[in-house]
């Protein structure tokens, strides 16, 4: 039955199993040891960091032709925001610095998305250099290439789901090993 006042409601929520599943993949994709050995990612906090956004932003962009998507991609973007204070406050940040370092990173991830945002439709050599300046620190254009490519198969792969395998938390990234990489 039509229930009119069905439109003043907040829309739901997706299930915290499977964002916690979702966010959970996208920070074990961004601690793949092939990154940091092979693709010169640095090995540092901010590396890390910069992979978990590079992550995030892939499946964010998948999410948001979705019918649905949006509470979806919120209640993601909310989980990497809980995660990022859960580590700041781990590393001994105190409670007056945690908002402004928030603050930073909020600023870094839109940044960023919108840099790869722009970059991805222009096409692998304005990718690779957004990636480049982004995670590499400007340092190894030819690596940042590498990651590209990856990145462009990851979104290729996400792309190639169904709508319901992609909220359903149902899939993987693709190995970075298993990606060939071409120029």
């Amino acid at each position: 039955m039509f229930w009119p006042f069905n439109y003043f409601r907040k829309p739901r929520k997706p299930p915290l199993a499977t964002i916690e599943a979702i966010y959970g993949m996208i920070v074990t994709q961004a601690r793949e040891p092939l990154f940091y050995r092979d693709l010169g990612v640095p090995d540092t906090v901010n590396g890390r960091f910069d992979l978990v956004v590079l992550h995030l932003w892939m499946v964010l962009r998948r999410l948001k032709p979705i019918e649905g998507g949006t509470p979806f991609s919120q209640s993601l973007f909310d989980r990497f925001c809980d995660d990022m204070d859960a580590n700041l406050r781990e590393m001994g940040v105190g409670d007056l610095t945690v908002p402004k370092r928030m603050q930073a990173f909020g600023e870094a991830f839109y940044g960023r998305a919108a840099a790869y945002d722009l970059a991805v439709a222009d096409g692998r050599e304005p990718l690779a250099q957004a990636i480049c300046r982004n995670i590499l620190n400007g340092a190894d254009i030819e690596k940042a290439r590498q990651l590209a490519f990856y990145t462009e198969a990851a979104i290729a792969a996400l792309s190639g789901l169904d709508d319901a395998t992609v909220q359903g938390g149902s899939w993987r990234f693709p190995s970075p090993a298993r990606v060939s990489v071409r120029q």
